[in-house]
């Protein structure tokens, strides 16, 4: 059965407070990455948020290479949130072969969240991610902010990426 085409659907009350997050999202410059076993780098991004009236928000994240524009990281998954409670989940794969499942909490317009597990391909390259941890919130000026740090099998966790976006939709 094809879903309906151009239909508003309303969004879940579970949701509600994670609706600023709606829309896509475009870095408004590019952002920055960096880690001890690679070069620092700089990146585009586009961020999409979006529901379809499920107790889950779906989600992409797709990242390009700030001058020739060629695909770089992919995520892609849900936001669930525990019913009653401000706990938030991530649930998240990554074109790396890295699959994740993060949790925290929800405070006003901000996300802090863990890395609670994390599965990977059995080639994935070396070093092995070990935790992730993710910050997502929403400036008083209107801009979208997300900073993630990571911990590897020989690196202990620190900043990896950090990146702001202006609402495109």
């Amino acid at each position: 059965m094809a879903c309906p085409a151009n239909q508003t659907v309303e969004m879940n009350q579970a949701l509600l407070p994670l609706d600023w997050l709606l829309g896509t999202w475009e870095s408004d410059e590019p952002g920055e990455g960096c880690f001890p076993s690679i070069k620092p780098f700089r990146y585009i991004e586009m961020l999409n948020f979006s529901h379809v009236g499920q107790p889950v928000i779906n989600f992409t994240f797709n990242a390009f290479h700030t001058d020739t524009k060629k695909p770089l990281h992919r995520e892609c998954g849900f936001i669930r949130m525990q019913p009653g409670a401000n706990r938030v989940a991530f649930i998240i794969a990554q074109n790396s072969g890295l699959v994740e499942i993060e949790e925290g909490e929800l405070t006003g317009q901000q996300l802090n969240l863990q890395s609670q597990a994390l599965a990977r391909t059995s080639f994935a390259r070396e070093p092995h991610v070990q935790k992730i941890s993710r910050v997502i919130q929403l400036r008083s000026d209107g801009r979208l902010e997300q900073t993630i740090s990571m911990a590897t099998d020989n690196q202990p966790l620190m900043q990896h990426l950090h990146i702001t976006y202006r609402r495109s939709s």
